[in-house]
């Protein structure tokens, strides 16, 4: 009988033809990452990585910087894990949020997650994603100033928040 086989990974970009990515000083929020050379729709990137812990772990370690507690290096995957890229985290984690987004993050069956280009991106251009944050409590305006969104794009929500959802009519 023969071993179930797993589904490859993604192989980043960077993995195969050469550095293409850089983290330097970002005009959107402190680092950033940018193209070293053209990167074309569909690529994989790089994988973020970092320490995986659960959310009372997560808990317990935040705030990472107390004078600036919203900032943190957490993904969170759909099995409720965290990936804590402060701790054996790589460049992905300095990959700024934008609500125009040159960039994804893509989790895979296996809990990995890679960051894979959505349009042509020039050498020189900042990466970028939507981080999608989410938070349980009412949106105020408080609350959405403390995530607020520099990514400058026309179509800018002003945060890193997402929308919420509406319940439809009737629930």
């Amino acid at each position: 009988m023969k071993p179930a086989t797993q589904a490859k990974a993604p192989r980043p970009a960077s993995a195969t033809s050469g550095r293409r990515i850089q983290v330097r000083r970002s005009g959107v929020h402190g680092k950033g990452v940018f193209a070293l050379q053209a990167i074309e729709p569909g690529e994989v990137l790089v994988e973020y990585t970092g320490d995986r812990i659960d959310w009372d772990e997560a808990l317990r370690r935040h705030p990472h910087d107390p004078s600036n507690p919203e900032h943190t290096f957490y993904f969170q995957l759909r099995t409720g894990e965290v990936i804590d890229a402060l701790y054996g985290g790589n460049a992905s984690r300095w990959i700024n949020h934008s609500c125009d987004p040159n960039c994804e993050a893509e989790e895979t069956k296996g809990g990995r997650v890679f960051i894979k280009a959505l349009r042509p991106i020039a050498p020189g251009e900042e990466l970028s994603y939507d981080y999608g944050l989410t938070i349980d409590e009412r949106y105020t305006p408080a609350l959405k100033k403390r995530y607020e969104c520099r990514c400058g794009a026309p179509e800018c929500r002003h945060t890193m928040l997402s929308p919420k959802r509406r319940a439809p009519r009737g629930q």
